[in-house]
């Protein structure tokens, strides 16, 4: 996808009609017309503006990543909260049935599976919140 391409999925994504980007840009109508004909390159001042205002890094709208964020998770990520949550639930399997209630009733099977999508949940975004915070500055593209 090029530059033009991400600039208007960007913006359509936002519901933004080109005169209204034009407008927060401070740039014309034509001019948003040529970036996304890929008939004019956009310039770096530019990049920078709708990075913030697209919340995208600029690599992702120069194509050079496909995520959107320095914090999207990896597929190396996603199969390290795999293996916590494979780990988490055998744990919870070998410590006996898990109760629910105080009454110690055991748990029913859709409350089983919401309590794993609860902590796979839980861990996609403790990885994303420590990204978000460890990252050195030298490293985030935004």
């Amino acid at each position: 996808m090029t530059t033009g391409e991400k600039i208007a999925q960007l913006r359509k994504e936002l519901s933004m009609t080109q005169p209204m980007l034009a407008e927060k840009l401070a740039v014309s109508q034509s001019t948003i017309t040529s970036w996304e004909n890929d008939r004019r390159s956009v310039s770096n001042e530019d990049l920078i503006k709708l990075s913030k205002l697209f919340n995208v890094s600029v690599d992702y709208l120069l194509g050079n990543s496909d995520k959107k964020h320095y914090y999207d998770l990896t597929e190396k990520d996603e199969r390290d909260i795999q293996k916590d949550l494979e780990s988490m639930i055998d744990d919870l399997k070998r410590s006996g049935p898990i109760s629910f209630s105080k009454d110690g009733a055991e748990m029913d099977e859709a409350t089983h599976e919401a309590l794993i999508i609860s902590l796979e949940n839980a861990l996609r975004i403790a990885k994303i919140e420590a990204k978000k915070k460890f990252t050195p500055k030298k490293y985030r593209n935004e």
